[in-house]
């Protein structure tokens, strides 16, 4: 026990360093996390308990959850073709240039290739909620927009996993009937638990929210998929219910960002071995340009075709460009089934992670949107 709390202070410790640097200098807590994350494990020594991952798998849930309660059912309906649009070719170009460039020019076998595509087309929805909520466009339609695509860009990456590897088994079916289901009875369910019983200290109210995301994560994972994917989704479907309960929202986010995401983006960072990194520097970087090069590539054109104006249009395409949830979690998978070598998942790792550094910081430094351009159309070029 008394150990525990040892682990538990240094884990604190860093969170706590991280906000105030983050204050500090301006920077996206987010991005300090990982950073701190990445120093605590490679110079103290940071340990990872059983239950610091446990923290920081449902601290990724409830943060992917929170994503999908900001997506404004009405926004969403107006913009649908754009998060689409953007959210697809978001996927689909920097799947297929990875694996080109991991099967043609270095040579990795073709699974080892296909699993380079699948971990480098991911987007951050973790990265890009978080620096929304610190910058407020998480309000406006731009940054909602940007969220749905990021949504339709990581199911694009679970759908490839499931085709290329893992397959749609009879516990995968189950998983999507219960899904399915819980969209259909949570916001009820939620309406009489939150008329009668809500508004008290005991807060039952969060509690059965927490409950609910929980018990799909579980059910995710039994089926072979990501426990963040249900939470997006049955976020979605809660959107216009939480509406009139934005006071309990913002006690969520609150528990959210002071108790569990600290510990996803610290171990996020931590998952970075700088030995690995300075050893594997050049192939990671190119794996990071190409992620980048192929988003570039792809999105741009769409948020053309959509009349966003250029500043607008390059911020979008660097908030696509992060990736780190899916992007780990498919390496991960590579790693534990052969698919890929301990060096194989140490390059895509750390250019995954870098993806969530990079594209983020010069957004938000050079291409942050004008607030006009956040609201209603975005504008011709």
């Amino acid at each position: 026990m008394e150990h525990s709390y040892v682990v538990a202070a240094q884990w604190i410790l860093l969170a706590l360093l991280a906000s105030l640097i983050s204050i500090r200098f301006g920077i996206s807590v987010a991005l300090v996390e990982i950073l701190c994350g990445t120093v605590g494990a490679n110079i103290v020594n940071l340990e990872i308990t059983q239950w610091v991952t446990f923290f920081a798998s449902f601290g990724a849930v409830i943060l992917t959850f929170l994503a999908g309660v900001e997506i404004d059912p009405g926004i969403l309906k107006k913009k649908f073709r754009e998060s689409m649009s953007i959210g697809f070719i978001s996927f689909l170009f920097p799947f297929l240039g990875a694996m080109a460039f991991a099967y043609y020019i270095f040579h990795w076998d073709l699974n080892a290739a296909k699993i380079a595509g699948i971990a480098l087309s991911t987007t951050s929805v973790a990265v890009v909620y978080a620096v929304m909520i610190e910058t407020g466009m998480n309000k406006s339609d731009l940054g909602q927009t940007i969220l749905a695509a990021c949504f339709i860009t990581d199911l694009g990456t679970v759908v490839a996993l499931g085709l290329l590897f893992t397959g749609f088994t009879l516990k995968l079916w189950i998983f999507t009937a219960a899904l399915f289901m819980a969209v259909l009875l949570v916001t009820p369910m939620a309406k009489y638990l939150f008329g009668k019983f809500g508004g008290v200290v005991s807060e039952p109210e969060i509690k059965f929210i927490f409950l609910i995301l929980a018990v799909l994560a579980s059910l995710a994972v039994y089926s072979g998929s990501e426990a963040v994917l249900p939470a997006y989704i049955i976020g979605m479907a809660m959107a216009k219910f939480f509406t009139h309960y934005r006071g309990t929202l913002d006690k969520m986010r609150s528990i959210a960002f002071a108790a569990f995401t600290p510990f996803y983006f610290l171990k996020a960072g931590s998952l970075v071995s700088v030995r690995a990194l300075w050893m594997f520097a050049g192939i990671t970087a190119v794996f990071l340009l190409i992620k980048m090069a192929a988003k570039f590539i792809g999105i741009m054109p769409v948020t053309y075709f959509f009349k966003y104006k250029r500043r607008v249009a390059i911020y979008t395409t660097l908030l696509m460009s992060t990736g780190l949830t899916f992007g780990t979690i498919s390496a991960l998978y590579g790693l534990n089934n052969k698919l890929i070598n301990q060096g194989q998942y140490s390059i895509l790792v750390a250019a995954v992670i870098l993806s969530a550094i990079v594209p983020t910081v010069i957004a938000q430094k050079y291409f942050y949107p004008e607030e006009e351009d956040q609201l209603g159309e975005v504008g011709e070029m």
